[in-house]
């Protein structure tokens, strides 16, 4: 089997491709011919040393990956050889085959390609939980998504208008901006450009807005607790500026106004039902015509590096995928 993997932290250029033995699973495993591999921001952070986790060295990086079912183990029940499936593991995806517990296999539907399907879960997944789980969206609320034309950013959009909100994108760039128009946002902040905490107080008829998405961090943190209406919700899903931000808790109480972190990845091993469910609500969401992903950047395997560079350096609208040469 051909597989990324990274020897040592601290440097994309550590990722070298190598030839591994094919994999056998074990009991409870499935054992799955790659097609396409969904990249992730938090597969760069791994490569540098910089995530919450660090795996042993050396390891295959990468949480998502679409393909086919081989082999089962003993004791699989749920996939049979030849199921369409997406797969959500730790580490390992950067291959043409994986071994992925049952239990992180999701079976796509008919219709869905598989690049579509390998950038599916993680982004939809984790807008999709920081929305309707943590921050409770109501229909007529607004909901204002910070980097709103990347992977977990251009989700949201999606996202917020399937649950009924209006939608306000912040992104660096007009071409950014013009991606969100085209999945759903109603109103664009050029961040860049204009004064975000009066752009949306002047959106917002001075309200503020109830929900806000933040996967930025640094300065439009700070500028979102200037900007957030009575009683809103912060939902803080990672740090793409570099700068994790801090919170005065003088403003949370004067505006009755809660900051709710979401580490959608910790789900998986402390109530996976919680993915189960939401993945299974958005692949329904999918074959109605509601989402509809975008996958900007289609690269070989062996350019994983360069792959993880594109979302680092904010190059990437929506999501960026390898693919392994197999074919569907």
């Amino acid at each position: 089997m051909r597989a990324v993997r990274c020897h040592a932290y601290g440097d994309l250029a550590n990722l070298v491709v190598e030839e591994l033995p094919d994999p056998e699973p074990g009991p409870g495993e499935v054992l799955v011919a790659v097609h396409a591999v969904g990249i992730n921001f938090a597969d760069g952070l791994m490569v540098l040393g910089q995530y919450q986790e660090k795996p042993a060295l050396p390891f295959t990086p990468g949480l998502e990956a679409a393909g086919v079912v081989l082999a089962c183990g003993d004791g699989v029940t749920r996939v049979r050889p030849g199921a369409r499936v997406a797969c959500l593991v730790d580490t390992g995806a950067y291959a043409d085959t994986l071994i992925a517990p049952e239990d992180r296999l999701f079976p796509i539907p008919d219709a869905m390609d598989m690049a579509t399907a390998a950038a599916f879960p993680v982004v939809y997944g984790t807008s999709h939980v920081a929305l309707d789980r943590r921050a409770r969206l109501q229909p007529g609320e607004t909901l204002l998504v910070h980097g709103a034309a990347g992977g977990v950013g251009l989700t949201a959009v999606e996202i917020g208008r399937a649950m009924g909100a209006t939608v306000i994108a912040s992104a660096s760039t007009p071409e950014k901006l013009a991606v969100t128009a085209l999945h759903g946002a109603e109103h664009l902040i050029d961040y860049s450009r204009e004064d975000l905490r009066q752009r949306v107080r002047q959106i917002t008829d001075g309200r503020g807005a109830d929900v806000i998405y933040d996967p930025v961090g640094g300065d439009v943190f700070d500028a979102s607790l200037r900007c957030i209406a009575w009683e809103g919700r912060l939902v803080v899903i990672g740090f793409a500026s570099g700068r994790i931000p801090q919170a005065p808790a003088n403003l949370l109480l004067v505006k009755n106004i809660a900051v709710i972190g979401l580490f959608w990845g910790a789900y998986r091993q402390r109530d996976p039902q919680v993915v189960r469910d939401s993945l299974e609500t958005l692949f329904g969401w999918w074959g109605e015509g509601r989402l509809k992903p975008h996958v900007s950047h289609r690269l070989d395997l062996g350019d994983a590096a360069a792959a993880i560079g594109l979302l680092r350096d904010r190059r990437s609208m929506g999501k960026v995928v390898l693919t392994t040469g197999r074919t569907e």
